[in-house]
């Protein structure tokens, strides 16, 4: 459960950093905007080296599945796009794919 929490810190952290960019370079505003963006960035990166799995690669996978919902949540809550059948469908099937890179019983 800790895991999931810290993805969920990571994702938003992402999000955020990423669409500093997007507000700079696509709708123009001003770049002071890269300043908590960068931030936001470092935290996100910083946030999955907390998770608890033993190998980086492993940890990023399973992540993955959790940007794409949180990606989504974005797009709705504030960007104003409802996610279509097909937005959720495909979240859904990358949500059971980094459960079951996170939860398996992998070989040490």
């Amino acid at each position: 459960m800790r895991s999931i929490l810290i993805y969920i810190v990571a994702a938003l952290a992402e999000i955020a950093g990423c669409f500093s960019f997007w507000a700079w370079l696509r709708m123009d505003k001003s770049p002071w905007w890269l300043i908590p963006g960068c931030a936001s960035l470092g935290l996100f990166a910083y946030a999955l080296t907390l998770v608890d799995a033993a190998d980086a690669g492993r940890a990023y996978a399973a992540y993955g599945g959790i940007y794409i919902g949180s990606a989504l949540l974005w797009l709705w809550f504030a960007e104003g796009v409802r996610p279509d059948l097909w937005d959720l469908g495909g979240a859904a099937l990358c949500l059971i794919g980094a459960a079951v890179i996170l939860f398996a019983p992998h070989r040490a």
